[in-house]
């Protein structure tokens, strides 16, 4: 385990830029989206029930959330091979991506140590960042519910259901 506490992120904080491959195998920078409102969100492991969940509920939002201004950038640890499968499984509309080595969800803070079912293990901190058109973040949510989660992020960032 870690021996130092992991550094979080915070409104105000200049969102950590990454490139990362995606389940159609495609670049897709933070910095090209520059100037776009942008959900990030981490999840631990495709194809698991609550990520599901998870994933499904930003996918129906989409359209809704793209007519607000929002790109959804949804980043696991999963090959983008595992993240194609999981988009063709269950119709997903965002875009998927894959952080193999973890880099990407260290600089926001959403990889470390966690309880699961009671016991402390390493691992993907279920997280949701919002990006301004300015590089920098108007929402840190660590800890987040798979169910569910979609719903408060609507309220949190004042839109409607």
């Amino acid at each position: 385990m870690t021996e130092h506490p992991i550094a979080r992120l915070s409104p105000g904080d200049t969102a950590p830029d990454f490139t990362l491959t995606s389940d159609s195998g495609e670049e897709v920078s933070l910095a090209d989206l520059r100037g776009r409102k942008v959900i990030v969100y981490f999840y631990p492991n495709a194809m698991t029930p609550g990520c599901t969940t998870q994933a499904c509920d930003f996918s129906d939002s989409l359209a809704s959330l793209q007519a607000a201004g929002y790109e959804v950038l949804g980043i696991s640890p999963n090959t983008p091979e595992k993240l194609a499968k999981f988009r063709e499984r269950d119709g997903l509309t965002i875009t998927l991506l894959s952080d193999a080595d973890k880099s990407v969800m260290r600089a926001y803070g959403a990889y470390g140590e966690k309880k699961l079912y009671g016991k402390l293990v390493e691992g993907v901190i279920r997280s949701t960042f919002v990006v301004g058109e300015d590089g920098k973040l108007t929402l840190a949510q660590y800890n987040v519910k798979a169910t569910g989660h979609v719903a408060k992020l609507r309220r949190d960032l004042d839109l409607a259901a």
